[in-house]
This record gives C-alpha cells, sequence and structure tokens, in this order.
C-alpha cells in the first residue's frame, strides 16, 4: 500500500471539468466531502452529481457529514466571523458523532490520496483546515491545499 497523502480543496469560482482536473492532476483516489449539506446550488457540486462526475475519473467520493459545520457555524462564515466559526466548529468536533467520523476519516486515509472537500475556494476560511490539520497531526503527514481554476 502507498503512503498517505492529504488533500483540501474548495469548489467554489470554479466549473466541474476545472475542479476535476485540479483532482486528477493531484492524483487524488478518494474525495471526503465534510459539507454539513451536501447539496449546492452550482451544477455539478450536490452530492449525486459530483460522486458521478468525479467517478469518471477514476475517484471515489464519501460524503462525512458529521464532520460538517454545524448552521451556527455556517452563519457565522458567511458573515466573515472566522474567530467564531472556529470556535463552534472546535466544539462540534468535541462531539461524539463527530469524533467517530474523524475516526473513520483516518482509517479511510490510510494508503489513499486523499482530498478534503467544502466550498470556500481559500482554506484559510473553512473548517476543513481544521481537519487538515487534525489528519496532519494524527497520520504524521503533510497537506497541499488544491485550488481549481476559476472561471
Amino acid at each position: 500500500m502507498s503512503a498517505t497523502s492529504l488533500f483540501t480543496i474548495g469548489y467554489e469560482q470554479s466549473t466541474p471539468s476545472a475542479f476535476q482536473s485540479a483532482l486528477s492532476d493531484a492524483k487524488v483516489d478518494l474525495v471526503v466531502d465534510v459539507r454539513a449539506v451536501a447539496a449546492s446550488r452550482r451544477p455539478g457540486f450536490s452530492k449525486t452529481a459530483l460522486a458521478a462526475g468525479i467517478a469518471e475519473h477514476g475517484i471515489a467520493y464519501v460524503h462525512l457529514r458529521a464532520l460538517g459545520t454545524p448552521k451556527e457555524g455556517r452563519l457565522a462564515a458567511r458573515s466573515g466571523d472566522h474567530d467564531s466559526l472556529m470556535r463552534i466548529y472546535d466544539a462540534h468536533l468535541a462531539t461524539a458523532p463527530a469524533q467517530a467520523a474523524l475516526e473513520e476519516l483516518a482509517d479511510l486515509a490510510k494508503g489513499r490520496r486523499l482530498c478534503l472537500l467544502c466550498y470556500e475556494r481559500h482554506v484559510e476560511g473553512c473548517h476543513r483546515l481544521r481537519l487538515a490539520e487534525w489528519m496532519c497531526e494524527r497520520l504524521d503527514i503533510g497537506v497541499t491545499h488544491l485550488t481549481p481554476a476559476p472561471f
């Protein structure tokens, strides 16, 4: 089994084609959707369409809803209150469902080229940064933040 590689990606300001190209170029083999709600107004980025689109490139898809941001955290993010988002998300990660999902995420990552998916283009404003930090510490790996070409 090959070594684990970790990536993150956000689809904001991207097309499905550019998004899929970024994943393929990085040789990602598993996308883990960490949105609480895996729906999108953007064509190609809701759960079913996304899974089908990346499957055409040989990339598997898993949705770990329990690692998504709670509603109050999403509201804080939309208002630009990053500190509140992280405080809310850190409290969420301490819950039993999130802890179980973190363990599942760590197991999924073993020997994979795994990419954490959320909406925000820039990881600095997204909860997936916290997940990537946890994964890096837990698995003693580095992370590459992918940014698909904008439309």
